[in-house]
C-alpha cells in the first residue's frame, strides 16, 4: 500500500525539486567561478576542465536533491501507511528498534 503512495508523491515533487536543484546549482557556481553563466558543454570559449567540473557539481547536486526527496516521500508514505515503501523494511526494523 505504501508504494502506491509512494509513487505518486515522488512524482508530484520531482518537478519542483529538479527545479530547486538546478536553482543551487547556479548559485553555487555564480559564488565558486564569479560568474553570472554556467558553461555549457557545447560553449568553444570553456575548457574541457571547467566543463568537466561544472557537470560534476551539477550532478552532485542533483544527486543529493533526489535523494533527499526520495527518502522524504519515502518517510512521508511511511507515516501516512505505517508501512515503508521500499524493498528493506522500515528504517526501525533494519536497525533492531521500533
Amino acid at each position: 500500500m505504501s508504494k502506491v503512495v509512494h509513487r505518486p508523491l515522488s512524482i508530484l515533487v520531482s518537478v519542483p525539486a529538479g527545479m530547486l536543484a538546478g536553482a543551487i546549482f547556479k548559485r553555487i557556481w555564480r559564488v565558486a567561478a564569479r560568474e553570472e553563466q554556467v558553461p555549457s558543454a557545447t560553449d568553444a570559449r570553456r575548457g574541457w576542465t571547467e566543463i568537466l567540473i561544472a557537470a560534476a557539481l551539477e550532478g552532485a547536486i542533483f544527486g543529493v536533491v533526489k535523494a533527499a526527496l526520495d527518502r522524504g516521500t519515502a518517510h512521508a508514505a511511511h507515516q501516512l501507511t505505517g508501512t515503508w515503501p521500499g524493498d528493506e523494511g522500515s528504517p526501525s526494523e533494519r536497525e533492531g528498534t521500533k
